[in-house]
């Protein structure tokens, strides 16, 4: 599921519609998303990399993390930073939001990036202005494709920083911005739902075409999560999760798909769960709509209904059952008079089976035949 949500970025989009859009949101029950967020920005980076993209380059707008965290990850999966300049570019919101580095620097007070970072990374000292945010990145991505119809990719590693700066409305208008314009082939960001509001996550989640939702394995409520013997669970859900995928198709219809996530020291790892494991989540977590009585049958209650005696079951009162055949009553069957022995017993019973025997109203009613009782009329 996680890499068919890397095809869908990788593809990009169809000409004269937006650009897709994927929202990667977790919780403080279950803070995977960062890690989730890494994995699709090193499969599209390889993926462009290799030329197998729609997008020829990718701008990395990064808030949560320096651009020299950014080069290491690429390094551990195997990217070549040397030809990276060809096909990334780092907008650093992260080292001088507020232009206060700057005036560090002209004191000595502070260090400068590395090498390699510098060498990739585009500083913006006034992220407030969502504006200036939006034409760094157009600038940013036009440097590296040029300005014909060539596309490039654009990843946000985390809206909340972004919200702290800036008000709801002048975010949203950024990324719809992005997403509607002609040079972006896909746009995917980071979201820490529990730290916002539920129409600021509603609003978010309504301009993506994808949603992917880090959830827990085992839910707890607040009251349970102080008890020492759910711990251990607990624990699990910081290195397990559930991966959801919700997306909206182009004839409207919504896609809802599942995978379980695993962090590791060999890294991040998705796999399907089994089909008992998905239906009994499917039941439990809600997938099912929610009703005011229980589904299911308690130990009792399935005795209680074997028990239950069906309408056909209580007429022979011990005896064999006989059960009408609709041709005939049973107390008629009773009287009916046994046929003549032919001195072929075997024959006789043979031929009593399955028998059919017609009587007629009246002696005006015609028998059956061939002749067409209409044969004497003049039409």
């Amino acid at each position: 599921m996680a890499e068919w949500v890397c095809r869908a970025l990788r593809d990009g989009a169809l000409e004269g519609e937006h650009a897709p859009a994927l929202t990667i949101k977790d919780s403080i029950a279950t803070p995977l998303g960062f890690d989730a967020f890494c994995h699709v920005l090193s499969q599209l980076s390889t993926n462009i990399a290799a030329e197998k993209s729609q997008s020829r380059a990718l701008v990395l707008v990064a808030f949560s993390r320096s651009p020299s965290y950014y080069v290491d990850l690429l390094k551990r999966r195997g990217l070549d930073i040397s030809s990276s300049q060809q096909w990334i570019r780092i907008l650093d919101c992260y080292t001088d939001p507020l232009g206060w580095r700057e005036r560090l620097m002209e004191c000595g007070s502070a260090k400068n990036l590395s090498h390699e970072a510098s060498n990739l990374a585009s500083t913006c000292r006034n992220v407030k202005d969502a504006d200036k945010l939006f034409s760094s990145v157009i600038s940013l991505g036009k440097g590296l494709v040029g300005q014909g119809k060539v596309r490039f990719s654009v990843a946000i590693d985390s809206v909340n920083e972004m919200l702290r700066h800036a008000s709801l409305s002048s975010v949203a208008g950024l990324l719809s911005n992005l997403r509607c314009c002609d040079h972006i082939s896909s746009i995917f960001w980071f979201l820490h739902a529990d730290l916002c509001e539920e129409k600021v996550t509603a609003v978010i989640e309504y301009m993506s075409s994808m949603v992917a939702s880090i959830e827990p394995l085992i839910p707890f409520a607040n009251r349970q999560r102080g008890n020492s013997e759910n711990l251990s669970l607990v624990e699990r859900n910081f290195t397990k999760g559930k991966f959801h995928v919700r997306c909206k198709r182009r004839n409207g219809r919504v896609r809802v798909m599942f995978e379980e996530i695993h962090i590791g020291q060999s890294g991040i790892d998705f796999t399907s769960p089994s089909f008992e494991d998905g239906l009994v989540n499917q039941v439990n977590q809600g997938l099912l709509p929610k009703v005011q009585f229980n589904l299911q049958l308690s130990e009792k209650e399935r005795n209680d209904r074997a028990k239950v005696v069906l309408p056909f079951e209580h007429q022979g009162n011990g005896k064999p059952v006989e059960i009408y055949d609709g041709r005939k009553s049973l107390m008629d069957s009773k009287y009916e008079a046994a046929p003549v022995s032919t001195g072929n017993s075997k024959i006789n019973d043979e031929s009593s089976k399955g028998e059919i025997i017609y009587f007629r109203d009246s002696d005006d009613e015609m028998p059956d035949s061939d002749e067409d009782p209409d044969d004497d009329l003049d039409i």
